[in-house]
């Protein structure tokens, strides 16, 4: 009996971070559609969104305007504190070192995520800033969730560029 409650809360779960990272996929597209690189990043806080963004380097003219950074601001705003405690935050592309460094000031609870970036990640390809027994804060991960959809549209994007 126990399995069988396992495997439901398990595949439930993963429900939830399907569900949740298809609406960080629309905000890539978002970004996509503008002529920013495709990353979108949703944050939820007990099954609700609270905060979606995607990247606006190029519409901002700000090197900070990542997704993660700007929905970490927008869930700020909205609990009207910098602790994130509790959240999930959803991300296409496995953060940078910045964004992974906003992440755990802003004690965010969990990082779900789509493809991974082997170029610049900091969560598992080039570092593995959230789980760095050094610092502390640490953050769940869940990495992997729907990421050749996630890739793909990066994928895309670059093709289209060159």
């Amino acid at each position: 009996m126990s399995g069988f409650f396992t495997d439901f809360f398990r595949n439930s779960l993963m429900h939830d971070h399907q569900y949740f990272m298809r609406l960080a996929i629309v905000e890539a597209q978002t970004a996509a559609a503008e002529g920013e690189v495709p990353v979108g990043a949703v944050i939820v806080h007990e099954g609700h969104v609270i905060a979606s963004a995607h990247n606006q380097r190029e519409q901002l003219k700000d090197p900070t305007a990542h997704a993660e950074i700007i929905a970490i601001t927008q869930a700020a705003e909205s609990f009207k504190s910098w602790r994130l405690e509790n959240c999930t935050i959803y991300v296409t592309l496995e953060p940078c070192p910045m964004c992974a460094g906003a992440i755990l000031q802003a004690r965010i609870e969990t990082l779900v995520y789509g493809a991974d970036d082997i170029k610049s990640g900091a969560v598992k390809s080039l570092f593995t800033l959230l789980s760095d027994m050094r610092l502390n804060h640490r953050c769940n991960i869940v990495s992997g969730i729907m990421a050749e959809q996630c890739g793909e549209i990066l994928t895309k994007f670059f093709r289209n560029k060159r």
